[in-house]
């Protein structure tokens, strides 16, 4: 009886102890959205320039609020830049399952998953980013280029491939499609 009570008042003491590192919130009071808001604002200018502050940032971004989707899409972004392909993967899946209804993260996804050599996984992906935002261009643009060279031509590649041709904003990405449309 008394073995049981220690524990029980140790078990008690862990509940109310607050939690130490990162992503460790103390509880969800204790989530500060807005900082990890102003602090992913912060790293995300970093990201190019000066990707391990932008990294320390979006940690520290996540400490304030676990559960803050850009944060965890942004690091994701760190990561692939770094070539850390486990760690951004992993943290793309937590940006796609807290921001359920926007494309990002599953782009980043799919282009993590491409440069580890998982077309399959990439595919599903860009589909899974068309799925909640049909039109977006940079979800196109990634299905259209990996369905050509990877030989798993779409049926709405025309369509994909039209889209990029009139919205693309670099030259570069509308003369492709214009040549590609032309070949076919």
């Amino acid at each position: 009886m008394r073995g049981w009570m220690i524990a029980g008042l140790l078990l008690a003491g862990c509940a109310t102890t607050k939690a130490m590192g990162p992503y460790q919130p103390a509880s969800e009071l204790a989530r500060d959205t807005a900082r990890a808001e102003e602090l992913n604002r912060e790293a995300a200018g970093l990201i190019d320039r000066n990707p391990e502050r932008a990294e320390e940032l979006l940690r520290e971004a996540l400490t304030a609020d676990l559960y803050f989707g850009p944060a965890h899409n942004n690091l994701g972004v760190v990561f692939l830049k770094q070539d850390q392909l486990y760690e951004a993967a992993s943290e793309l899946e937590w940006a796609r399952k807290l921001l359920p209804g926007h494309p990002d993260p599953r782009v980043n996804l799919a282009l993590t998953m491409e440069r580890a050599g998982k077309t399959d996984e990439a595919l599903a992906a860009y589909d899974a980013a068309l799925e909640v935002y049909p039109d977006y261009l940079p979800a196109i643009m990634g299905a259209a280029s990996l369905s050509l060279r990877s030989g798993r031509e779409d049926a709405r590649l025309h369509e994909w491939l039209e889209a990029i041709s009139m919205r693309a904003e670099k030259p570069r990405w509308r003369e492709w499609s214009r040549g590609q449309l032309a070949s076919r």
